[in-house]
């Protein structure tokens, strides 16, 4: 079976939906529970070998872990005394698995209170009022995790090449992207914004990631930036030629769409090209100190 499975986005869009309200659910707890960490950090899952996981979250004098299984798709919360708790994700609406999830913590004596309700999301109405019937298509959600995996593999080879301060690659379950972001180590407040906006943003990065896309942009893809974004951006020369520069937000977003990028002899490559190709140019329109920052492998 391939490694890089379609994903576009009319196949998937009810399951993709339902998919993120439950990953919210889990990031909401990893959010009010881990020691806030530089950048919101301490808010991301992480891809995991059968789908996605919270990692060990310090609770009192133990820690959890809730891990997403996209393989038997249920989610197992497990705390550090050996206790272990599962259950069953297909059928379950929104309500359903916010019940299921928060029962499941208070079986292991974990209490927690979470803002329930959606995040930057077409969904308004709270957890525990979504009641509505929902669509989860078991082999789709088996995909994507596939295909995370693969991307994520990618994005690691990338890390390694790089000796500065950098993120991990990481789920951001708000926004629904897969991300990895290298820092210059140069100071650059961003001047108004959300408090959170200004954490994010403190100093200078260049970013990337994969988002599997929303009704706003209907095709799963990869993409890159720059913070400051420095004049001319747009110009730098993109790899693969089915890269392109795009404008979101009154800036520059360089594009590589997914199923143009598994439609090329060898993916991998194909998407570690377009990472550094836009690496190389946006950190030379910036004056980054490259070659301070590069990982020789000696």
């Amino acid at each position: 079976m391939s490694k890089w499975p379609s994903l576009r986005y009319g196949d998937w869009v009810e399951t993709r939906d339902t998919l993120h309200l439950f990953l919210q659910m889990i990031g909401k707890v990893r959010l009010k529970t881990h020691p806030k960490l530089n950048h919101w950090w301490h808010v991301t899952l992480y891809p995991h070998v059968r789908g996605l996981t919270t990692g060990r979250i310090p609770f009192g004098m133990s820690g959890f872990e809730i891990f997403f299984d996209m393989l038997e798709h249920k989610v197992v919360v497990s705390s550090n005394d050996g206790r272990q708790v599962e259950f069953s994700v297909p059928g379950l609406t929104v309500a359903g698995f916010y019940e299921a999830l928060f029962s499941s913590l208070d079986e292991l004596d974990i209490h927690v209170e979470i803002l329930a309700i959606p995040y930057d999301n077409k969904s308004t109405i709270s957890f525990p009022e979504d009641h509505a019937p929902r669509q989860y298509d078991r082999a789709a959600v088996s995909d994507y995790w596939r295909a995370l995996c693969s991307i994520s593999s990618v994005f690691e080879v990338f890390r390694s090449h790089f000796t500065g301060k950098q993120t991990p690659v990481q789920l951001y379950w708000h926004s629904f992207d897969l991300v990895v972001t290298r820092f210059s180590g140069k100071p650059f407040p961003l001047a108004g914004g959300t408090q959170s906006d200004r954490e994010a943003y403190s100093h200078e990065v260049i970013s990337a990631g994969f988002w599997p896309g929303d009704d706003s942009f209907q095709e799963a893809a990869f993409y890159g930036y720059a913070y400051p974004e420095p004049e001319g951006l747009n110009a730098v020369e993109l790899q693969p030629a089915s890269a392109y520069w795009a404008e979101k937000n009154g800036g520059a977003l360089a594009i590589l769409p997914y199923e143009a990028a598994i439609a090329e002899p060898d993916p991998a490559q194909t998407v570690l090209a377009f990472l550094d190709s836009l690496y190389a140019g946006a950190a030379q329109k910036a004056n980054w100190p490259s070659e301070d920052l590069r990982h020789q492998h000696v």
